[in-house]
């Protein structure tokens, strides 16, 4: 992308803010000075992604705010990724977790929440039968399975920039040449992903139309909107043209709401009423405790129980021990009873709007040609005139250097985003006066790279 800043003067700043972090946070510092039994300091080794000096330690997180070691307090538009997104420790939740502990957690054996929480999806999603798992990463792995199981047939398909977590078959890119090859920066694959999975650009219906011609596609699993390698709508009626194309090719469509149920009730393909096969949806469902669901429609669920009664018992592949546990389910029920609201939606995609508008008129007052995009309670600013429209233009828009500017810059003061690109969730305790004072941080930023 063209440079609108000097390279010198983000690398000046950045080092100006790292020194602002580390002279903040002495707790955070010693304790990541004691962290030598945790590989790259950290419970898990994505964790130093964010861009700090060293890792900022959490020590409790209510509603949209969270408080480190050292007592500062954040606004945060992180929101753990999703997970978080109708806030932290959210009341209703809380209650039916402390009810929970003192009555078992994990008996492999269902409780009475899971038939609630079963017809509840139901009614939400429009798919009539469901299964409980641990995150979205395992959930897709298992209708994936599913899909090359009930079909008979090996390869499915993905598009360019996806985000399912860490399924293996989806940890892919299109190179320049056209072919599907694994993702820079994957570790210990030996396998060639391009075996089993195609994938095509986003919003390319005809390229998705040769990827499916040869026959011998399960399914096509594709986000509404990729999310992940920044945000990526799709064309006007190009989820239709994907729901066609599997139909008349035989593949089942399986839709991973786990970020786009930010547009709503029923996520984005509810929105629009896409009818997927298959749907997946992990991290905001137990209110912030590992666990995800996948739901599918009669015609394949009918096909799953006669697949199930014509092998012997014994592994299918799918489902863990700790899967669908008492406690997670309680939890569960209490998040899409009581939080998962159309009420919190009611509260939560207005204030994303205004914060997407305030954005967008802050770049224009800057003559910055960046973009803002919304879907629902998530937005994001990206460094590009107008939206991309395919996984490589949204990286081409990247600037590392930059973006790590502004993340450090607003947790100097006060103020949390999503470390890996500049998306940004409210949640119903989001106040307005938090969103005035992230746009006031991004401007702070600003001026000062106009020195």
């Amino acid at each position: 992308m063209p440079q609108v800043f000097s390279p010198a003067r983000v690398a000046a700043l950045t080092e100006r803010e790292r020194a602002d972090y580390i002279a903040q946070r002495p707790r955070s510092a010693a304790l990541a000075a004691g962290s030598g039994h945790l590989l790259s300091g950290v419970p898990m080794h994505w964790m130093r992604d964010w861009g700090t000096p060293f890792p900022l330690y959490i020590d409790h997180a209510q509603g949209a705010q969270c408080v480190d070691v050292d007592g500062h307090v954040y606004t945060d538009f992180c929101l753990g990724d999703t997970g978080a997104m109708f806030g932290h420790s959210p009341a209703p939740v809380a209650a039916a977790i402390a009810e929970r502990a003192a009555r078992g957690y994990s008996c492999m054996l269902p409780g009475a929440d899971a038939n609630w929480v079963g017809a509840h999806l139901a009614e939400r999603f429009g798919l009539p039968v469901w299964q409980i798992a641990t995150t979205a990463t395992d959930a897709n792995r298992f209708v994936l399975r599913w899909a090359r199981g009930l079909s008979g047939r090996p390869v499915v398909v993905v598009f360019d920039g996806c985000y399912h977590g860490t399924v293996d078959d989806t940890l892919v890119r299109q190179d320049a040449d056209g072919r599907t090859v694994a993702r820079s920066g994957l570790v210990g694959q030996v396998a060639d992903l391009g075996q089993y999975t195609r994938v095509v650009p986003f919003n390319d219906l005809a390229a998705l139309h040769a990827a499916l011609a040869p026959g011998d596609v399960a399914c096509v699993l594709t986000e509404p909107a990729l999310t992940n390698i920044g945000m990526v709508l799709p064309d006007e009626g190009f989820l239709a043209g994907v729901r066609q194309l599997t139909r008349q090719h035989g593949a089942l469509l399986v839709i991973d709401e786990t970020h786009t149920i930010s547009t709503g009730y029923a996520g984005y393909s509810g929105q629009i009423g896409l009818e997927p096969d298959m749907l997946v949806l992990g991290k905001p469902i137990a209110g912030g405790l590992p666990a995800a669901v996948y739901g599918m429609s009669a015609e394949v669920a009918a096909r799953a129980e006669a697949l199930l009664a014509s092998k012997p018992d014994g592994h299918s592949g799918m489902g863990t021990t700790l899967s669908a546990n008492l406690f997670t389910l309680a939890a569960m029920r209490a998040n899409l009873e009581q939080v998962m609201t159309r009420d919190a939606y009611a509260l939560t995609t207005p204030r994303a709007a205004r914060l997407a508008d305030a954005l967008r008129a802050l770049f224009a007052r800057h003559r910055l040609p960046w973009c803002v995009t919304q879907i629902g309670a998530r937005c994001e600013f990206q460094f590009c005139p107008t939206p991309p429209r395919t996984g490589a233009e949204a990286e081409a828009a990247m600037d590392h250097a930059l973006e790590r500017l502004i993340h450090l810059s607003l947790l100097n003061q006060g103020v949390l985003i999503t470390p890996f690109h500049n998306m940004m969730l409210v949640c119903p305790d989001t106040p307005e006066t938090a969103i005035t004072a992230l746009v006031d941080g991004v401007e702070a930023v600003l001026e000062a790279l106009r020195g």
